[in-house]
């Protein structure tokens, strides 16, 4: 007869616990998973099966009860780092989907929105028809796996336990963030100088021909050129994507280690 105590009960549920708080923290808040549109069973069993194959290769450590107030603040710790790794990578999402609603205003489609259930709003065309390339491009170029590797790697550069947070690592985070809507700019900066020369251009053309219906005219020809510019901009978007995803990663490891005290 198999026979154990409340102590070793204990132990086992610490060990799927704080991996698990941590591994449904990332899968909420990460981009594709995170989706509403994924089941919350699809979410919950994903992160119980990556529990299964993470936990097992924790290095062996004294955790403490989940139900103590140690435990708690063990288990909101690990909720916090899961949730600053989705958030650094989300980022990059939304910092694309900003460079497309910035075009969008520019080719005069600021008028034409989507309703996104993903974020229950409306999204400019533009923004959400780059949203739907990256996403693509996420998965083509696998950096949803290259995603859980890194989860599994920050166990070791973050292990389980009850030190306190560096708050130096969120302002890693903070940095990061602010880099990426410089990154959104730049990726945008193709059609609004191409847009910027079409209307000069059509500017000049309306002085020098006053009886000309500009916006009969000039509404087509902004259209055209923006839609040209972006399909210049479009096949560089998933190497602009896999830079920044590295650059995830690395800022990733930095909190994460950061987080850990080194």
């Amino acid at each position: 007869m198999i026979s154990f105590t409340s102590t070793q009960l204990t132990a086992w549920l610490a060990t799927l616990i704080y991996p698990l708080a941590r591994i449904l923290a990332l899968i909420a808040s990460s981009p594709l998973l995170g989706n509403r549109q994924v089941p919350a069973r699809v979410k919950i069993g994903l992160a119980f099966v990556l529990t299964l194959v993470i936990a097992p290769t924790l290095p062996a450590a004294p955790l403490p009860d989940p139900a103590s107030a140690r435990g708690l603040f063990v288990l909101g710790q690990q909720i916090v780092a899961g949730l600053m790794m989705g958030f650094s990578i989300r980022l990059i999402f939304s910092a694309i989907e900003m460079a497309g609603d910035i075009a969008g205003m520019q080719m005069g489609l600021g008028f034409a929105n989507f309703f996104d259930p993903t974020n229950a709003t409306f999204t400019p065309i533009i923004a959400q028809f780059l949203g739907i390339l990256v996403a693509l491009s996420f998965v083509a170029l696998d950096l949803h796996l290259t995603m859980l590797a890194a989860l599994a790697d920050s166990f070791q550069a973050f292990p389980i336990g009850d030190s306190p947070l560096a708050a130096g690592a969120f302002l890693t985070v903070a940095e990061w963030g602010g880099s990426l809507f410089a990154f959104a700019l730049q990726l945008s900066l193709p059609l609004i100088a191409a847009l910027l020369a079409t209307n000069l251009a059509l500017g000049i053309l309306t002085r020098s021909a006053p009886q000309l219906n500009i916006f009969a005219v000039g509404f087509p020809i902004t259209l055209a050129v923006g839609f040209g510019a972006l399909a210049l901009v479009v096949p560089y978007i998933a190497p602009l994507l896999n830079h920044a995803f590295q650059q995830a990663l690395e800022t990733v490891g930095r909190f994460m280690l950061q987080l850990g005290g080194f």
